[in-house]
């Protein structure tokens, strides 16, 4: 069975950060594909210029990072919505897995969900923390919860400054 996951990189990180920690990416990818045999993972992350290691460290580690243009707004930020990306490469790879996994709390993947559901095809939704959309609560059986896992994904503070050690 082929299981591809789908991430919304800000949901994801913004929902674990408003938690009090930081997620691990390298774990991150090493649990879908050990708990999920998850062969594929695609990141959507908003293009920043500037970030080029960032993205080339999340390939690195598994991901297949997909990149959308943001857009500085006239308050400074910054706006890169994945949404419609994230479903639109969900249906252009529909007929290479089995089973799809929606990373993200947002209410704006309803549709998407619902499709997968009625299709078989959705094996899980992984929301950052409680505060997952209210619309997804007829799916509440496929939801995982991300900050459950803080233990195991979790980035640890490793002691090192930064500065190179004489």
């Amino acid at each position: 069975m082929k299981t591809y996951a789908f991430i919304d990189s800000q949901n994801l990180n913004l929902g674990v950060r408003s938690q009090g920690w930081k997620l691990d990416w390298r774990k991150f990818r090493q649990y879908l594909r050990n708990k999920y045999n998850v062969t594929n993972s695609f990141l959507f992350v908003g293009y920043k210029p500037g970030n080029e290691a960032l993205y080339t460290s999340l390939q690195q580690k598994g991901f297949i990072v997909i990149l959308k243009p943001t857009m500085e707004l006239p308050d400074k930020s910054v706006k890169g919505n994945v949404d419609a990306e994230l479903v639109l490469h969900t249906m252009i790879q529909y007929p290479n897995y089995d089973k799809a996994m929606i990373v993200s709390g947002d209410g704006d993947f309803f549709c998407l969900i619902e499709y997968l559901v009625q299709k078989k095809k959705l094996l899980h939704l992984l929301t950052p923390n409680k505060n997952y959309s209210k619309l997804f609560k007829p799916y509440s059986g496929f939801i995982i919860r991300v900050d459950q896992l803080k233990g195991s994904l979790e980035q640890k503070k490793t002691g090192i400054s930064g500065r190179s050690k004489p």
